[in-house]
């Protein structure tokens, strides 16, 4: 057991229960928000989220982990008003969202650059992970970092490396954003294990997008759970073939390397709200509970199959972190 920090407080990890291990709150730039962004209304946002949030816990789901960074718009002081309105657990997370370059803050700032210094990424990972995130209290309690289709840019690499730097540091898990139609989960995970990472404390984002079993046992047999993580996205993958997938893998046995989620969001400035109804209507915190779950019991898997899913494997992720005293 280990003491897993959330927006509102430690809460050990056998009290974590049923775990969504990919869900954002809010997903917006907040420079875009504060200029363009006409018709915000925080408290409106921020009600509708506690909303969507205590419906999620009335459905059965304890915690979300919220892997918002730098690049998607993370900003804590909205999660904690949230989070003090809502029984449910949100973990949140440090680390930077990019596909390709890194921010201009530390373009000239790092190991042979301009400014010969020590990667400034890895330490601010970790002064969140340790010490809290801007002066709100609230700790990371992992990392997140990414590499999607144009695959490992200097950027991403550096991001990667200094994701892999603070996980060893500080013995926190790691979920890698990754796109399975380039099988970037193998780079990430080639990258993470030279930098010393054990690899069964890292989750693959979004290899729940693949049907590729020969790709998702590769991963699996390499110790990472696997993220399928965006039921309700059917434009990337329909619901059938993400269900059929899980359920051939339980079966091959590797019930235990499997986490779900949605990937979905109270608010996210990509869509509109009737663009996203109208490209992905499936795509909610519900849709888990109401639609996929039973599916699953129809397919064949019993419900200590889900419970793994759901409960053990999410708990496993966190067991060990208990060094961030």
């Amino acid at each position: 057991m280990s003491e897993v920090p959330t927006a509102r407080g430690h809460v050990d990890s056998s009290h974590l229960g049923k775990t969504l291990v990919h869900e954002h709150v809010f997903v917006l730039g907040e420079e875009y928000r504060n200029n363009y962004q006409d018709d915000w209304d925080e408290n409106q946002k921020v009600a509708e989220a506690v909303a969507d949030l205590n419906e999620l816990k009335r459905l059965g789901i304890d915690t979300i982990m919220d892997p918002t960074v730098l690049g998607l718009g993370r900003y804590i002081p909205r999660i904690q008003r949230i989070a003090e309105q809502t029984d449910l657990n949100i973990v949140v997370a440090t680390g930077l969202y990019t596909y390709n370059d890194i921010p201009q803050q530390f373009h000239y700032r790092g190991p042979g650059l301009l400014l010969d210094i020590p990667e400034p990424l890895t330490e601010l990972f970790i002064r969140d992970l340790t010490e809290g995130i801007g002066d709100t209290g609230v700790r990371a309690a992992f990392l997140k970092c990414a590499i999607d289709e144009p695959g490992l840019t200097p950027g991403v690499e550096r991001v990667m490396r200094a994701a892999g730097q603070a996980a060893v540091d500080t013995g926190v898990p790691i979920t890698v954003h990754t796109h399975s139609g380039t099988r970037s989960g193998l780079v990430a995970q080639r990258v993470l294990a030279e930098e010393g990472v054990d690899l069964s404390r890292v989750i693959i984002g979004h290899a729940g997008d693949s049907t590729d079993l020969d790709y998702l046992s590769k991963l699996a047999e390499a110790g990472s759970l696997l993220g399928m993580d965006r039921f309700g996205l059917d434009l990337f993958l329909p619901l059938q073939n993400r269900i059929d997938t899980i359920v051939e893998l339980v079966r091959r046995g590797y019930g235990s390397s499997i986490v779900i989620s949605h990937d979905a969001s109270c608010f996210i400035d990509f869509l509109t709200p009737g663009e996203k109804r109208a490209m992905a209507p499936n795509w909610n915190y519900r849709h888990i509970s109401e639609d996929v779950l039973p599916a699953f019991l129809d397919a064949g898997l019993t419900e200590a199959d889900i419970d793994t899913i759901l409960t053990a494997n999410p708990r496993r992720h966190f067991e060990g972190s208990a060094s961030i005293d």
